[in-house]
């Protein structure tokens, strides 16, 4: 799925073996912001086997690759009353500000129209300001907050766009 001005990087499902390179990038991310840890064991441990975790909750994971090594991921799975809840979307600080996100987002919101979905929703912490900027800048509406008892100790924003 690669596409104009994307420096070589190919969108595909992600496979079980892409796991060790979704933890990177996703720690990475986390690194950037003072009190966010990440616990794979404890919290997140699908990303050690994205594939076949997401496969488990009817889901999609795929992942941004470009140079041999994982740049980028999202996933989806269904959520309530016919719709579709994106989850794990980072990408690595290099390959920011490429579009590579749109790309991603984009799986997604095809995966939502293919499945008829009524809305997409998401939930990410209140310290990810830009990933706030982005979700707003791409028809996402605040649409609520929950805190998290987790190793973070997280606040999250929801966001919500009706399809």
């Amino acid at each position: 799925m690669a596409g104009p001005g994307d420096r070589g990087i190919v969108l595909r499902a992600a496979r079980d073996a892409d796991g060790a390179g979704v933890i990177a990038v996703v720690a990475a991310a986390y690194a950037e912001y003072p009190g966010c840890l990440l616990d794979v064991e404890a919290e997140v441990p699908e990303l050690k086997a994205p594939a076949s975790a997401y496969a488990r909750k009817s889901g999609r994971f795929w992942v941004a690759e470009g140079g041999g090594r994982i740049l980028g991921c999202v996933a989806c799975r269904p959520a309530p009353e016919h719709g579709l809840e994106l989850e794990k979307l980072y990408v690595a600080r290099a390959a920011r500000r490429t579009g590579l996100g749109t790309r991603l987002l984009d799986l997604v919101e095809a995966e939502a129209t293919a499945r008829q979905a009524a809305y997409i929703t998401l939930w990410t912490d209140t310290r990810f300001a830009a990933a706030h900027a982005f979700y707003k800048a791409h028809g996402f509406r605040r649409s609520g907050r929950r805190e998290l008892d987790d190793a973070s100790q997280s606040v999250e924003y929801g966001f919500r766009k009706d399809l």
